[in-house]
């Protein structure tokens, strides 16, 4: 049975970069970088032997470079734990024979692309031309074959198949763009400073013999990709990115791992936060987990509650963003919730969503979901998927689906992987609001309504995984790590552990009743199958009229028996 799931987490740091500024001029020659050169030079020589040899010719390459510099320290109970910094370049080739309405990437079980890209191959991380010539030569060769044998395979199962409900071509016909950036870097990272930084922070968990394990990690990147394929594509851009992340994990009496992370993301290090709002981040932290060992577990749930801007960005994201995705609309195994909704009403009217990754910052925010052109050379823009609760757009890359014909910039992958429609940075809008306060007046309004004892806040998650596949229930499941209970008598607020938050999307969105006045956002990383890459979600808080929590799976170990080294007395060696 085939399973799969889409994941969206906080804790995963991955290198794909908000890029800078792009000049959408034509490229001089002379500012050409060295990469730019051989891929140009290559993919004009692999063009003109293979129309003349190739049977069938390809009538599409594409060659890009992911070229990665990073610097990663990380400090542990008040040691360092490792410095590296590095280079490597990262090659992927698409070759493509058949035609646009039919190739060798098209999905034999039923529409929607082909997303195995085999893998990036490392390249020469200097600027010698013979050297990633070479290697353009050997993968382009490579890749060409596969393309023939598989464009064999896929006509031969046309012909026994039934036939698909979307006859929509395997790739749109773009724009070719060419535009150019200086090539990003990282500046001078005073690394010595960084180290002692980061040893002071992770000594402070010291303090705290109950938290099991913990660290601060500090990374810095810079990238540049180049983008060029026969339609006339060239594209050079990149950026930099930073990020300070906290961890700490603790375990209850009853075996129960409990956890909490903590990211501050820039688009430079000199943005992240000071010492003071990290210390201040740390003792909450570790307050969090102490208090978080002396909670009740909750028992499975169902009933009204708040989700924080943070917690609702993510269930927008797992719940709605992933089922807007383009490719998953002609996928014959996909659930295609939405797919014939297009014009009518899938949300409440008061809520908007859009997708816009051309945003670098929102509520003060340097935005993960940020970028300039997607991984197939399309200029990224802003998509209205839904306006006053009417779905109108889908998540576009270059495979089109029925009645979206083209890509609106949303083709995205990891190296070595082929590209699809994937989130940038989803926006919810809300155009009526109550304060927080009022909204939390209304939950106990709702809990008394439904004669519920309490109602749920959702505060803080570390992120969450839904599945969209037909072979598999039409559902989501949203880990938060901080919730209380809201008592409808007035008790005081109550921390309880041990929830997961579950439910299956048309259910959980018709319970959708208010939305706050505060916008907050949640910056991660979300791996589909074209990958891991870099996301944003922005919402604001949200009332819930129903939902649903189970608990959460329990370890079975012990506490440690000895005590931390830390805390043995003289007397005791």
């Amino acid at each position: 049975m085939k399973f799969t799931r889409y994941v969206l987490s906080a804790i995963l740091t991955i290198s794909l970069l908000a890029p800078a500024t792009i000049s959408q001029k034509a490229m001089p020659s002379a500012s050409k970088s060295a990469v730019m050169t051989a891929l140009q030079e290559e993919l004009q020589r692999a063009q003109k032997i293979l129309k003349q040899k190739g049977d069938p010719p390809p009538y599409l390459i594409a060659y890009q470079v992911t070229d990665l510099q990073q610097v990663a320290i990380t400090a542990q109970y008040g040691a360092l734990q490792n410095n590296d910094s590095g280079r490597v370049r990262l090659l992927d080739v698409d070759v493509r024979v058949g035609d646009y309405q039919l190739d060798n990437t098209h999905r034999t079980g039923g529409g929607g692309g082909y997303y195995g890209g085999g893998g990036a191959m490392p390249i020469s991380s200097e600027d010698d031309l013979d050297a990633i010539k070479s290697s353009l030569w050997m993968v382009t060769d490579q890749k060409y074959k596969a393309a023939q044998e598989r464009l064999i395979q896929i006509k031969a199962n046309q012909a026994v198949k039934v036939e698909e409900e979307d006859k929509s071509a395997d790739l749109s016909r773009e724009t070719p763009q060419v535009a150019m950036t200086p090539t990003p870097s990282l500046g001078k990272i005073d690394q010595a400073a960084w180290e002692k930084n980061l040893k002071t922070w992770s000594a402070i968990f010291n303090k705290y013999p109950e938290i099991l394990s913990s660290n601060v990690s500090f990374n810095a990147d810079a990238t540049t990709k180049y983008l060029v394929n026969s339609e006339g594509t060239a594209i050079q851009h990149g950026g930099t990115r930073a990020r300070l992340a906290i961890y700490a994990r603790t375990k209850a009496e009853d075996g129960m791992e409990l956890y909490r992370y903590e990211a501050f993301d820039a688009f430079t290090p000199d943005k992240l936060p000071g010492a003071a709002v990290i210390v201040a981040a740390i003792e909450k932290m570790a307050k969090d987990l102490l208090d978080l060992r002396k909670a009740p577990v909750i028992e499975p749930y169902t009933g009204p509650a708040i989700l924080s801007g943070r917690a609702s960005g993510v269930f927008f994201h797992e719940i709605f963003g992933h089922r807007i995705e383009g490719h998953r609309q002609k996928e014959e195994d996909s659930g295609q919730t939405f797919t014939k909704q297009v014009n009518k009403p899938i949300l409440p009217e008061f809520i908007s969503v859009y997708d816009d990754p051309t945003l670098k910052q929102l509520v003060n925010t340097d935005l993960n979901g940020y970028y300039q052109f997607d991984d197939e050379g399309v200029k990224a823009q802003r998509v209205p998927v839904v306006e006053n609760g009417i779905l109108k757009n889908f998540l576009m890359s270059r495979s089109p689906i029925k009645g979206f014909p083209s890509s609106n910039g949303h083709g995205r992958k990891q190296p070595g992987m082929r590209a699809v429609g994937r989130q940038g940075n989803l926006v919810v809008q809300v155009s009526k609001t109550v304060p927080e306060a009022k909204l939390r007046e209304l939950l106990i309004a709702e809990c008394k309504k439904q004669d519920k004892p309490f109602g749920l806040i959702f505060q803080d998650i570390s992120g969450g995984f839904t599945t969209t596949g037909r072979s598999a229930p039409q559902a989501f499941q949203v880990t938060p790590v901080m919730v209380y209970r809201v008592y409808a008598d007035g008790r005081p607020d109550e921390l309880v552990r041990g929830v997961d938050l579950i439910g299956t999307p048309l259910t959980s969105f018709s319970k959708i009743v208010a939305a706050s006045d505060t916008t907050e956002v949640f910056n991660g990383v979300c791996g589909a199958e074209s990958g891991w890459v870099p996301v944003s979600a922005v919402s604001p808080s949200i009332l819930t009229t129903q939902i649903e929590v189970q608990k959460k799976p329990k370890s079975n170990e012990r506490l440690p028996i000895l005590p931390p080294p830390s805390q043995d007395q003289p007397n005791n060696r």
